[in-house]
C-alpha cells in the first residue's frame, strides 16, 4: 500500500484533520471539480492551482500547480501588476480544473462557510480577475491557517523526485514564503479531499523562474488563434493544430505550453533549431525517430509515473487496486522496452541537442527497471482493451512460482472459467442454437445474432432478454451461479498478485528520476520532430525584423496552393514603428497577424514560411486587434480598446512586439485620431516593435515628425466600377509609402447595398465638400510644410546612410548619384518653405562640396 510512509513523519496527516480543508459556501456558482470539458480533455491537463497574494503594495503572488495525473508540480513566484497579468498568464499556461485560495481572500457575503476570521469587507481583486478570466472553472476557499511555509517545504523535500535537479530545486524554494504556503495547501488538499497520497521522492516538483520566456497575454492568444480557432474552439484551424504532429500526449501538452509561453534564451532557441534542421536534412533519422516514436502513442509516461507514485489514503478495494496496479507495470514493462529503439535512432546524431536526449533515453536506471518488471512479469502477458483476454492478461501476469497461494488461486480461477464454457457447449448442443459465450464487465452472458433467434421463443431457463449492438443477450440462473464463482477466484487471484506486484512497484519508484527524464526527452523531441514535419526556412535571431515572403502560418494550410498572397516585413530600431494604411477587406489584420505567428514559431524552436527570416527575441507579444463588445465585464468596444492599450503601455518595453488594428474607430472621429496619436507616441517613446494599422488619414500627418515612422499600405488597382464592383481590386500586397485616399469608397459598398439614388447623391456631395476643404487647409498649413521638409530631409538621410554602407559603383557614379540626390533635396525644400521666406534668385544652395569628397 504505501510501504514507506509508517517512518516518514508527514505535515498534518492524521485523520482527524479531515475537515481542515473547508469548502465554504460562496455566492458564485459552483465549488466542485469541474467536469472535463472539450478544451480541457483536448490538452489533457487536470491542474489544480493554490494561489497566495502578498498584502503588500509590490503585489507579489505564489503560485504552486499540480496535475494529479502526471505528477507534475510547478511552484511559481512573482511580483505582479494591478491587472495580474503575469499570474493569469501562468495559469493559463497550466489550464487549471481547480483553483484553491485562503478563505481571508474572500468577503463575507461571499464566503459562508467556517473562516479563519478577520474577513474582509470586500472580495481581493486577484480572485475578481480570476472570476473573471475563468468563469468555468471553481474555486474552494481553504482555512488559512493551512498555508504554511514550513509545511511546503517539508512536502517539497519529502515529495521531490531524487534526481540531480532535486538540490537545486529545493534551494530555489527555500525561501519562496508564498509558493511554498501554496504548495503546502495544494498537496494537503490532494490528500485529505481527493483521498490520494503520493510516495516519498515520486514527483517532478520544479520551480519555474518567469524570466526566460515571452510573455504572451491571453486576449494576443485568443486573437492570434495560437492555441484555438476564434470563431469555433473545436475547429482544427489554428496554429497549435497546424504544428501538432506529435505521437505522445506528453509532447503535445509541452507543445501547448511552448506556444503560450516561447522561449527568450538565444542559445536554447538555436539548440532547438539545429536538432530541427538535422531532422530536416537526414530522412534516414527522421524516419527512425517517427517509427520509435509511434511505440510510445498509447501511454502517457507522466501519467503512468503518477499512477504508480500514488496510493488512496483510504483504499476501497484491494482487488481493484490490485488490477490497475498489474496493468500500470505491464505499461511500464512497454514503455521500456521501446526506448532503446528510439534511443538507437539518435546514435550519431550531430546536434548537441539530440545528443543530450539520447544520453537520457541510455540512463542505466532505465535498463534496471526493464530487468525488474521482466523478472517479476510473464513474457507473454499482454495488455488487451476489453473482455476475457484483458482479464486473463492481470491474472496470468506475475510469473509462476512467486507465490504458491497464488498458483492455487489462478488455477481455481482456470477451473471456473472451463466450467462456464463447459456449460456454454452443453446448452448449445442441447438447444441447437448458436449461442455464443460473451464476456462484459458484469462477467460472462449469452448472446445470440438478431437474424438466428425469433423473440419469444426463448428456452425456458433463459432470463434477462435485451438487444445489445444487434443481437440478443441473456444469461441464467446457473450461468450467474458460475459468474460468481468465477468472480471470487478473480478477486483472490489479484489480491494475492498485489504483494508481488506492490514489492515490484516499490522497486521501480527507486528509479523514478529516470522515467521523468526520459518522458521530459521524449516529449521535447516529439516536438520538435513535428516542427522537422512541417519545416520551411530557418529563422535567424539579429535585432532587425526582416522576413522576404513571409506566409500567414494559418492561411497557408486552409488555402490552395500558390493562391496566398507573400509579404515582406523589415523593422529595425530606425524604423521601429509602422503605420500600415488600406481599405476593409485589403488584408492589413491579416499582415498583422502574420508577423506575430512567425513571432511565435519562431522563438518555440520552429522553422518559419517564407524565403528568409531574420527576428529579434521579443520579452512581449502584446496585441488589440478585435473590436468587440465584452457583456462579461460590462464594457464597450472603446473601454475594451482602452483596457487593452493601458496594459500595453503599461507592460511595453524596448523588446517587445507590439500589433494594433484600427484603434480609436468604437469612437467619435476626432477623439479617435487624438487617442491614437497620443498612444502611438509613447510607443515611438518606448521604440519596441508597433505595427499600427489605421484608417486615420490624418495620424499620416500628425506623426510623419517622429523619426522611426515608416508608412506601409496595402495596394489596391482601380478598375471599372459596375452594378457589382465597387472599382477596386485587392493584391493583398504590401507596399512602402503613404496610400492614395480610396475616394468613395464607403459611397461604394453603400451603392452595392442598393441604398437609395438621392440618399446616395446627397452623401456623396457632401463628402465632396468636406474632402476639398480639408485638403485646402492641409495644404495651405505650416506644419504640413515643416512636415514635408522634415520628411525629405530623413529620406536624405537614409539614402546617403544606405549609398555610404552599401554602395559599389564607380567614383565617377557615385558622385554623380549624390548630385541627383542634392538637386532633389533641394527642390523639395523650396517647395516647402515657410510663406515669410522669399527664395532668392541665384545658383542653387550647394549642399554638398564634392570637392571635399
Amino acid at each position: 500500500m504505501y510501504p514507506q510512509s509508517d517512518n516518514i513523519t508527514r505535515p498534518w496527516t492524521r485523520q482527524s484533520h479531515t475537515t481542515s480543508v473547508t469548502r465554504t459556501g460562496q455566492s458564485r456558482p459552483g465549488t466542485a471539480i469541474a467536469p472535463t470539458t472539450a478544451a480541457t480533455s483536448r490538452f489533457e491537463t487536470s491542474f489544480i492551482i493554490a494561489l497566495l497574494e502578498g498584502r503588500g503594495i509590490a503585489r507579489e503572488v505564489g503560485l504552486a500547480a499540480l496535475d494529479r495525473d502526471t505528477g507534475r508540480a510547478v511552484l511559481i513566484q512573482l511580483v505582479d501588476c494591478q491587472t495580474y497579468l503575469k499570474t493569469l498568464h501562468q495559469m493559463h499556461l497550466h489550464n487549471p480544473i481547480l483553483i484553491l485560495i485562503p478563505d481571508t481572500f474572500l468577503s463575507s457575503k461571499d464566503n459562508l462557510g467556517p473562516s479563519s476570521g478577520n474577513i474582509p469587507s470586500s472580495t481581493s481583486l486577484l480572485v475578481q480577475c480570476i472570476y473573471d478570466e475563468f468563469p468555468g472553472v471553481p474555486v474552494e476557499p481553504v482555512l488559512r491557517k493551512y498555508w504554511s511555509e514550513d509545511a511546503g517545504l517539508e512536502f517539497v523535500s519529502q515529495l521531490c523526485v531524487q534526481d540531480e535537479e532535486r538540490a537545486a530545486t529545493i534551494l530555489a524554494v527555500s525561501r519562496k514564503y508564498y509558493a511554498l504556503s501554496a504548495a503546502s495547501a495544494v498537496f494537503k488538499y490532494v490528500e485529505i479531499k481527493l483521498n490520494t497520497r503520493f510516495s516519498v521522492g515520486s514527483l517532478r516538483i520544479r520551480f519555474v523562474p518567469v524570466e526566460g520566456t515571452m510573455m504572451i497575454d491571453p486576449e494576443t492568444a485568443r486573437n492570434l488563434e495560437i492555441v484555438d480557432n476564434f470563431g469555433n474552439a473545436r475547429s482544427p484551424y489554428s496554429l497549435f493544430s497546424l504544428l501538432n504532429h506529435c505521437s505522445t500526449p506528453m509532447a503535445r501538452r509541452l507543445l501547448r505550453a511552448t506556444l503560450l509561453a516561447p522561449v527568450t534564451v538565444e542559445a536554447a532557441l538555436e539548440a532547438r533549431l539545429d536538432l530541427v534542421e538535422e531532422l530536416v536534412q537526414s530522412e534516414d533519422r527522421f524516419t527512425e525517430v517517427k517509427d520509435a516514436l509511434k511505440h510510445l502513442c498509447k501511454v502517457d509516461i507522466d501519467k503512468l509515473i503518477s499512477s504508480l507514485a500514488s496510493n488512496e489514503t483510504r483504499e476501497a478495494s484491494s482487488a481493484r487496486t490490485a488490477s490497475s496496479r498489474v496493468t500500470q507495470m505491464l505499461n511500464l514493462r512497454d514503455v521500456v522496452r521501446h526506448l532503446p529503439a528510439l534511443q538507437k535512432a539518435l546514435v550519431g546524431s550531430t546536434s548537441e541537442l539530440l545528443k543530450i536526449i539520447c544520453n537520457m533515453l541510455s540512463d542505466e536506471r532505465l535498463e534496471k527497471i526493464e530487468r525488474l518488471v521482466s523478472e517479476s512479469l510473464n513474457e507473454d502477458a499482454s495488455l488487451q482493451k476489453t473482455g476475457i483476454g484483458a482479464i486473463n492478461a492481470r491474472v496470468y501476469a506475475v510469473k509462476a512460482n512467486f507465490n504458491p497461494l497464488l498458483d492455487v488461486a489462478r488455477e481455481t480461477y482456470k477451473e471456473n472459467v472451463g466450467d462456464i464454457h463447459a456449460l456454454h457447449g452443453n446448452l448449445t448442443e442441447k438447444y441447437g442454437l448458436p449461442i455464443q459465450l460473451v464476456y462484459q464487465e458484469s462477467g460472462f452472458l449469452f448472446a445470440i445474432r438478431k437474424g438466428d433467434f425469433v423473440q419469444g421463443k426463448l428456452p425456458l431457463g433463459f432470463t434477462n432478454l435485451s438487444m445489445q449492438r444487434g443481437r440478443w443477450v441473456f444469461t441464467s440462473m446457473e450461468l450467474k451461479k458460475r459468474n460468481a464463482r468465477m468472480k471470487d477466484a478473480l478477486e483472490e487471484a489479484l489480491i494475492l498478485s498485489h504483494s508481488t506486484i506492490q514489492d515490484l512497484v516499490s522497486a521501480v519508484l527507486v528509479y523514478t528520476g529516470a522515467l521523468y527524464k526520459a518522458s521530459e526527452a521524449i516529449a521535447m523531441l516529439d516536438v520538435l520532430w513535428s516542427f522537422a514535419h512541417i519545416s520551411i526556412i530557418r529563422p535567424q535571431f539579429t535585432g532587425t525584423l526582416a522576413i522576404k515572403s513571409g506566409r500567414h502560418p494559418i492561411l497557408e494550410n486552409i488555402q490552395s496552393a500558390g493562391m496566398l498572397v507573400p509579404n515582406d516585413v523589415y523593422c529595425s530600431d530606425s524604423t521601429a514603428f509602422q503605420v500600415i494604411q488600406g481599405p476593409n477587406m485589403s488584408g492589413k489584420s491579416t499582415y498583422l497577424k502574420q508577423i506575430g505567428l512567425l513571432a511565435v514559431m519562431a522563438q518555440c524552436g520552429c522553422f518559419v514560411p517564407a524565403e528568409y527570416a531574420s527576428l529579434r527575441i521579443h520579452d512581449h507579444l502584446m496585441t488589440r486587434l478585435s473590436n468587440d463588445d465584452d457583456l462579461e465585464r460590462n464594457l464597450s468596444t472603446f473601454a475594451n480598446e482602452m483596457a487593452s492599450c493601458a496594459l500595453i503601455l503599461g507592460l511595453a518595453s524596448s523588446k517587445s512586439l507590439v500589433l494594433i488594428d484600427e484603434l480609436g474607430r468604437a469612437t467619435s472621429p476626432k477623439e479617435g485620431v487624438g487617442i491614437s496619436h497620443a498612444i502611438a507616441e509613447e510607443l515611438i517613446k518606448l521604440n519596441c516593435f508597433t505595427f499600427f494599422a489605421t484608417h486615420f488619414h490624418d495620424l499620416t500627418v500628425t506623426l510623419s515628425r517622429k523619426p522611426t515612422v515608416v508608412h506601409l499600405h496595402l495596394s489596391v488597382r482601380r478598375s471599372r466600377i459596375s452594378t457589382s464592383n465597387i472599382g477596386l481590386t485587392f493584391t493583398y500586397k504590401i507596399v512602402n509609402g503613404l496610400a492614395d485616399e480610396w475616394d468613395r469608397y464607403g459611397l461604394q459598398l453603400a451603392r452595392l447595398a442598393d441604398l437609395p439614388t438621392d440618399v446616395l447623391a446627397q452623401a456623396e456631395g457632401i463628402a465632396h465638400r468636406l474632402t476639398g476643404e480639408t485638403m485646402r487647409r492641409h495644404e495651405m498649413s505650416e506644419s504640413a510644410k515643416v512636415a514635408r521638409r522634415r520628411k525629405a530631409v530623413l529620406n536624405m538621410r537614409t539614402t546617403l546612410t544606405q549609398a555610404f554602407q552599401h554602395s559599389r559603383l564607380p567614383d565617377r557614379e557615385f558622385l554623380s548619384y549624390l548630385s541627383g540626390v542634392q538637386k532633389k533635396l533641394t527642390k523639395e525644400l523650396g517647395n516647402n518653405l515657410p510663406a515669410t521666406c522669399t527664395p532668392k534668385a541665384g545658383p542653387e544652395l550647394n549642399l554638398i562640396q564634392f570637392d571635399d569628397i
